[in-house]
């Protein structure tokens, strides 16, 4: 019996494959994927990796234990990709994977690394038999290697986590000025190397063996590229010393067959640098650039000249800013760019301006695979598949999610503009519940994103899934407020020092003007974000009693606490000014401070936080919820001990779906 059509729901968003970027031969002659799948029951999700081709997806590795990162030897017939141990057999320390090899005509999968922490992102060499990949050491290993013999600073590295896995001490100590990141401490000491894998011979061989630098701290791939003629690799790496009080990211060079002596690349670009690619001739490497104090900051490409080490910036005057970039054999650029609420794909030829190929949706993970150009791709409407960019539009290559998606009524999508703060013009995105009636009234829900530097763009969101919340009977609105990013540089950084003024005066601007078109009840409204969305909502009900309740998750309450995040550089331009400063600097944060401003709370709130949050530390949500009750406001809190600032684990993920949108219909219907 076929089910019925329904909305779509909380528990349909973990019963939903989730595709990953696409992998390919240069040629094209293979593409490959992963497929994420979850087991509600057992709180955990594998992946496997998959083959793309006419007849849909065919899975290559088992399904009982999770494959990732795959890579494919430049003659096709290769595959490494990292595995991910068993349950009970990781020694102390091995989080992640190791490096398995197998061929793409079938087999058993081979290990051929044994790294105590575990490997990551692999890129095959040229001769199709090598493979590089990052890995983890200890710098308390550096210091004290074993002997050669002994197998030197990756035996010293398994020693030290042995002993520490029996000691009883978990005592953190820093003097550094970033000591923690994300959900982790830093203290441990652990630094990612580039180490060499024989894959015939089973040889691993480092290739910084003295580094101390870190990579990209939320740990995504792509920060290295290996050279056309495989003789070395360039990447991306910090080059603060400890205690790191102001950190700068630069572009690093070490030879394959070397004694790994590193070259820094980049040593008077004076901001921070990320993503380098080799051009085909080897002869250049393209990164992206952006202030080291200003995360918001525009990217700009630039071209290095390995020879001369004399860079040229190539987008200077294109107002966007590129999220993923690499070259076509021809030596042009292709990659990922945000424009205006949406991921679209961008060429660049030398001397030219930009030019978007599609604006469609969402693109990522762009992959050059001959003459094609394949992306992972998402709209509002759909989770991401594998696409290929024709004629200006996404070509599906897979539908792995249609059987589910056919049986659900998904909400109508809008694009929509209107006039904001100071007269600008400003976009949001507004989903209609299904069966919506423009005759009839319906409760509102703005969902406020974070950052404040990111957008909601056109693009399946598991988190906080607009879909979800349509489906249940409301009108959603995505506000695409000043600071967004995707609609140029002077509109992103509007809010520097004005963090509560203009996207609150834009929130409200799009209340207006729902309100003005007739279908939104005005008693029955609320506001609901997270991150700088939740410091959003706290803000708004400080200032205004219009909605009937709102949700503030991760929330930025207390801008003076603030100084407890894992990243504190650039807080300055954020708030227009220091705790520590003047008297104009500590009146500028004051003026939009919640905290400062709590005389206003009466809206009900629904306030969740996680334990391990170090970004937006969990005090501000326990503050923020001690405020509400002890003012008599009517409020409930949801603390998760085992989740940092988002909700990845899938039982909790139901049960804050649950809570949001119990506090939703008891204030809204």
């Amino acid at each position: 019996m076929t089910e019925p059509e329904r909305p779509l729901d909380a528990a349909d968003l973990w019963a939903l494959r989730r595709v990953g970027a696409p992998i390919a031969t240069r040629d094209g002659r293979v593409i490959l994927t992963t497929v994420k799948t979850y087991d509600v029951q057992a709180d955990r999700g594998h992946d496997v990796i998959v083959r793309v081709g006419e007849e849909g997806v065919v899975a290559l590795t088992a399904d009982d234990v999770s494959s990732s990162s795959p890579t494919v030897s430049p003659d096709g017939r290769r595959l490494a990709f990292v595995r991910t141990p068993r349950a009970g057999g990781e020694r102390p320390g091995a989080t992640s994977g190791q490096l398995h090899v197998m061929s793409l005509d079938g087999g058993e999968a081979r290990c051929v690394t044994d790294l105590p922490l575990g490997v990551s992102d692999p890129r095959f060499l040229p001769d199709g038999r090598r493979v590089v990949v990052v890995a983890g050491v200890l710098e308390e290993a550096i210091d004290k290697p074993a002997p050669a013999d002994k197998g030197g600073v990756v035996e010293a590295t398994r020693a030290l986590l042995e002993a520490r896995a029996k000691s009883r001490v978990r005592a953190h100590v820093t003097e550094s000025r970033v000591y923690r990141f994300w959900d982790h401490w830093l203290t441990d000491g652990a630094v990612p190397h580039l180490f060499l894998v024989d894959l015939d011979s089973g040889s691993v061989r480092d290739l910084t063996p003295t580094s101390r630098r870190w990579f990209d701290l939320m740990e995504d791939p792509g920060q290295y590229d290996v050279s056309p003629d495989g003789r070395h690799v360039v990447f991306a790496a910090n080059r603060s010393a400890p205690p790191h009080r102001e950190t700068r990211w630069s572009i690093f060079e070490v030879a394959v067959d070397g004694d790994g002596e590193v070259r820094e690349l980049t040593p008077d670009v004076p901001a921070d640098a990320s993503l380098p690619r080799y051009s085909p001739d080897g002869r250049s490497v393209l990164f992206g650039q952006r202030r080291d104090d200003y995360y918001g900051d525009r990217i700009r490409l630039r071209l290095l000249d390995r020879a001369t080490l004399e860079t040229e910036v190539l987008t200077e005057d294109w107002d966007r800013s590129p999220t993923e970039w690499c070259f076509r054999d021809d030596g042009s650029i292709v990659g990922c760019v945000e424009e205006e609420a949406r991921g679209a794909v961008f060429e660049l030829r030398r001397g030219e301006a930009p030019r978007i190929l599609c604006r469609e949706g969402t693109a990522h993970g762009l992959v050059v695979a001959g003459a094609r150009l394949l992306v992972q791709h998402a709209t509002l409407s759909r989770p991401p598949e594998i696409a290929e960019v024709v004629d200006g539009a996404p070509k599906l290559l897979t539908h792995v999610n249609d059987p589910i998606l056919s049986r659900r009524s998904l909400a109508a999508v809008e694009d929509v503009r209107f006039t904001g703060a100071n007269g600008d013009p400003v976009q949001m995105w507004v989903l209609y519940p299904p069966g919506f009636d423009a005759t009839k009234k319906y409760p509102l829900v703005h969902l406020i994103h974070g950052g404040p530097y990111g957008t909601f763009g056109d693009v399946f969101h598991f988190r906080w899934s607009a879909q979800v919340i349509a489906g249940l009977g409301y009108v959603v609105a995505l506000v695409n407020f000043h600071g967004s990013s995707s609609f140029g540089e002077a509109f992103s950084r509007s809010i520097l020092a004005d963090w509560g003024g203009k996207p609150k005066d834009d929130i409200l601007l799009a209340t207006d003007h729902l309100l003005a078109r007739g279908f939104v009840d005005p008693a029955r409204m609320a506001i609901a974000g997270g991150s700088y969305g939740g410091y959003l909502t706290a803000w708004l009900a400080t200032q205004t009693s219009r909605f009937r309740c709102a949700i503030a998750h991760a929330a930025v309450y207390n801008l003076g606490t603030l100084w407890a995040s894992d990243v504190t550089q650039g807080t300055d331009l954020e708030f227009g000014g220091m705790p520590w400063g003047s008297g104009a600097d500590l009146a500028r944060i004051d003026a939009h401070d919640p905290a400062r401003h709590s005389a206003g709370y009466a809206t009900p709130m629904l306030v969740i936080h996680g334990d391990l949050d170090y970004r937006v530390p969990v005090s501000h949500g326990l503050e923020l919820y001690g405020v509400l009750v002890a003012k008599g406001v009517e409020a409930r809190l949801v603390h998760y001990p085992d989740e940092n600032h988002w909700i990845l684990k899938p039982q909790n993920s139901l049960h804050w779906y649950g809570e949001f949108t119990g506090w939703l219909r008891r204030w809204l219907g």
